[in-house]
């Protein structure tokens, strides 16, 4: 095996789709694991040094932490479609000013969501009603992470820059190096130092910096490919326009997704901590249940994006179905692992039996849901990857502020007994199940309309 090849760059337009997305999405599966055990580390190490409202702490602050990312989320989405279809279509000029503006945006927009968090943090966790006894640990985690989140906005941005090249590679074995390096930070602030939560807030930041410098130096020695100096860096308004135009949806998508997460954390939390600290559990675990789904979404998003530049449609609808099928029948798999052997993972986070009969309960809810994920995530990543990431943005805002929201409030009305004053905790993911479920079947009918064909950023001469 040719290990030089494997940190390369993959040209997706020739060769078995079927290969090509599978080896594509190996790595890709692997370095998202390693992204969901940032998270999951923490949880653990909180959960067992400093208890479980620490662990509830971690899992409160996650919905807003998320909901202020969504500037990077949107430059990363629009960078790897750029990026991915000029390289389909061999254009160096185009893809090195769009690698440049890009590394430009997330400069800019670090320094915003700074501001905005040092602000914005404690009024929305007033907001939400966090409870006394872990909004003081909220603050500390949050105001960590967002002051130091310019190397998990970099990591994101220039990982997904590797990616829309083809080199997916690369990007794990950062990944894998900060991971190891944030497990050993975490017991070390946390254990030894008793940093309690702020320690393991601190540990993700100084991990997320590394990988992102990693990403930054392999950058730079793919000249053969594109150029990255000072020139490149100077925003161009064609350019930056693109990035955003693409971009917004998916920011926008996660913007109200994460609104209707935080909405969904306000209801959460009326039913104690205890429940609180299941949904953290049921949510870490939820994120490597996702995995395949989303890992193969991404495949296709840069597999579609490289064929579309080359205008190789036959191959787009080839990768769409055959990647389909296989990301169903893994995530099939992975859910079956879970509810046979999902109790075991749950004591990770908690000696609590309680907790873990509690979240093993939610989770045999949910189960169904992961595979109908699968067929969302891939088809919404073919037509992003194609240039339409609204028909995306729709259907998210649709399955998450039409029906997901609305019904786990219904529920938890409907559900009140004088034992129940605030309802039925099932409400949380009944409701997440239903819009799972409706979200495969609307994306399903709008991938086969279509439209995402008309959309292709180099068939409409962006750029040029």
């Amino acid at each position: 095996m040719n290990i030089k090849a494997l940190f390369a760059p993959s040209d997706m337009t020739e060769g078995s789709p079927a290969k090509k997305i599978i080896l594509f999405t190996v790595p890709m599966l692997i370095g998202n694991i390693a992204q969901q055990l940032y998270n999951t580390v923490d949880s653990i190490v909180v959960g067992k040094y400093v208890g479980d409202n620490a662990l509830a702490a971690v899992g409160s602050a996650g919905p807003i932490f998320n909901l202020l990312l969504v500037l990077f989320v949107g430059i990363s989405t629009g960078a790897g479609i750029m990026v991915s279809q000029y390289f389909g279509a061999k254009e160096r000029e185009n893809l090195s000013k769009t690698i440049g503006n890009c590394i430009t945006l997330t400069a800019i927009s670090t320094l915003l969501i700074m501001v905005v968090a040092y602000f914005a943090v404690d009024p929305i966790l007033n907001l939400l009603g966090t409870p006394q006894s872990i909004i003081g640990w909220c603050h500390d985690y949050l105001m960590i992470l967002m002051m130091g989140g310019g190397g998990l906005a970099f990591y994101n941005i220039l990982g997904g820059i590797l990616r829309g090249l083809g080199d997916s590679v690369s990007a794990l074995v950062y990944l894998l190096i900060a991971t190891v390096i944030n497990i050993v930070l975490d017991i070390y602030f946390v254990a030894v130092l008793g940093m309690e939560v702020a320690g393991v807030a601190l540990a993700t930041v100084i991990a997320q910096t590394i990988s992102a410098v990693c990403c930054l130096f392999k950058l730079l020695k793919m000249r053969e490919i594109f150029d990255l100096d000072f020139k490149v860096l100077k925003p161009e308004k064609r350019y930056t326009s693109e990035v955003i135009k693409l971009g917004l949806p998916s920011g926008l998508t996660q913007a109200i997704f994460s609104m209707a997460m935080v909405m969904v954390q306000s209801l959460t939390n009326s039913f104690g901590e205890m429940v609180i600290a299941a949904n953290v559990i049921i949510m870490r675990v939820d994120g490597f249940a996702m995995m395949p789904n989303f890992s193969f979404g991404t495949a296709l998003t840069t597999y579609a994006g490289q064929n579309v530049g080359a205008r190789r449609f036959d191959r787009v609808e080839e990768g769409a179905r055959v990647g389909t099928y296989i990301a169903m029948g893994v995530s099939a798999t992975i859910t079956v692992i879970i509810l046979i052997f999902g109790d075991i993972l749950m004591y990770a986070f908690t000696d609590t039996a309680e907790l873990v009969d509690l979240s093993m309960r939610m989770m045999r809810v949910l189960a169904v849901g992961y595979i109908a994920m699968a067929v969302t995530q891939c088809l919404s990543g073919v037509m992003r990857g194609a240039g339409d990431t609204m028909s995306p943005m729709w259907i998210s805002i649709f399955t998450t502020v039409v029906v997901r929201v609305p019904l786990a409030y219904a529920i938890a009305y409907l559900t009140r007994t004088p034992e129940m004053p605030t309802g039925s905790y099932q409400c949380i993911f009944i409701s997440l199940l239903i819009s799972w479920l409706m979200g495969a079947l609307i994306t399903y009918i709008a991938y086969h309309r279509r439209r995402w064909k008309h959309r292709a950023m180099v068939y409409n001469g962006v750029g040029k």
